[in-house]
C-alpha cells in the first residue's frame, strides 16, 4: 500500500468515497445530505488535491483518503491548529492499519507545517471513531450540543 497525493485524476474516486463517508454518517446523527451535496464537494476535493491537503491510499486502487488543512482562525490563538476534515476506509479494507497510515502521514504534513494541535471531529454515536480516534491520541476538548426545537415547542 501506497499513501500518496493523488492527481486530478482521481478526484471522481474519492467524491465517491466522500459521498459514502457522509452516508455511514447519517447512521450516526448526521444531518449532511451525501449525494446533494457531490458537486459542492468535488470542488473542495479539487482544490484539496491541488493544494496538496489530501492524500489518498492506493493498493493499485484508491481504497481511502484524508483531507486536512492548517487552520486560519480570525482570533489570535496560543495555539496554531491543523485539522483533519475526514478520514474514510473503504469498509471491506478497514482493520488494515489503513485508516492509521493515512491519519499518521496527515499528522507529519501538518507537523511539518508547523502547527501545535490537531483538531477533528467525529459524530458522538460513532463508537468505532471515537475509539479510533482515541487509540492515536485524540481526546475531547470541545462539545457540540444540539436541540430540535420542533420538539420543544410545548416549553
Amino acid at each position: 500500500m501506497e499513501i500518496r497525493v493523488p492527481d486530478t485524476s482521481s478526484v471522481d474516486d474519492i467524491v465517491d468515497m466522500w459521498i459514502g463517508l457522509a452516508d455511514g454518517q447519517r447512521d450516526h446523527g448526521s444531518h449532511l445530505k451525501a449525494e446533494a451535496n457531490r458537486e459542492q464537494i468535488r470542488e473542495s476535493i479539487l482544490r484539496h488535491v491541488v493544494g496538496d491537503s489530501v492524500l489518498v491510499a492506493d493498493t493499485g486502487r484508491i481504497v481511502g483518503f484524508v483531507m486536512f488543512t492548517t487552520e486560519s482562525a480570525q482570533y489570535v490563538q496560543d495555539r496554531s491548529r491543523g485539522v483533519i476534515e475526514n478520514l474514510y476506509v473503504r469498509p471491506g479494507r478497514r482493520g488494515q492499519g489503513i485508516g492509521s497510515a493515512l491519519l499518521g502521514t496527515a499528522e507529519g504534513r501538518l507537523r511539518d507545517a508547523g502547527v501545535d494541535v490537531i483538531a477533528l471531529e467525529v459524530m458522538a454515536p460513532n463508537d468505532d471513531a471515537r475509539r479510533f480516534y482515541r487509540r492515536h491520541g485524540y481526546e475531547p476538548h470541545r462539545i457540540e450540543m444540539e436541540k430540535p426545537i420542533a420538539d420543544d415547542m410545548d416549553s
